[in-house]
């Protein structure tokens, strides 16, 4: 289980963790606090899925969303990087994307962008999914959850 080794891999850095959410809607926090004990380690889940409130409650820049649009790496970056400064957190971690059915502003659907801000530094990683919102969704879920635990184990090593 993905985020049981998440949370077991911050515990052991003495790490916490934050969570800006768009597509997946409260999901990866969900997966987070199904771990017993993830109270050690998370600090917030945030679910900004108006675009707005990523700049308001994340700090995203107001420009990069109109320049780019919501669903770009480097919004899923800022995203995480705005929730780990606001809560104080250790690790910040994002999705963005469209989970379909159709395309949203010319993105088509399945991109998804998930991104990991850590003391040592940052991670975008870009999916195209197949299958319907769940399975993006799912998909998104697990990319960041894996991605989050490669930064915390590779902070270790």
């Amino acid at each position: 289980m993905t985020s049981r080794a998440l949370v077991d891999a911050l515990r052991g850095r003495g790490w916490t963790l934050a969570v800006a959410e768009s597509l997946t809607g409260g999901l990866v926090t969900a997966r987070v606090v199904d771990v017993p004990g993830a109270s050690d380690v998370l600090r917030a889940g945030v679910v900004a899925y108006a675009t707005d409130l990523k700049t308001t409650l994340l700090d995203v820049d107001a420009g990069l969303l109109a320049d780019r649009g919501a669903v770009d790496p480097d919004v899923a970056l800022a995203m995480a990087a705005g929730v780990r400064v606001r809560t104080g957190a250790d690790v910040g971690l994002a999705t963005t994307g469209v989970a379909g059915p159709g395309p949203q502003d010319g993105v088509p659907a399945g991109t998804v962008h998930v991104a990991v801000v850590a003391p040592t530094g940052s991670r975008v990683r870009t999916l195209s999914c197949a299958g319907d919102r769940q399975a993006v969704r799912s998909a998104a879920v697990a990319a960041v959850l894996e991605l989050a635990r490669q930064v915390v184990d590779d902070a270790a090593s």
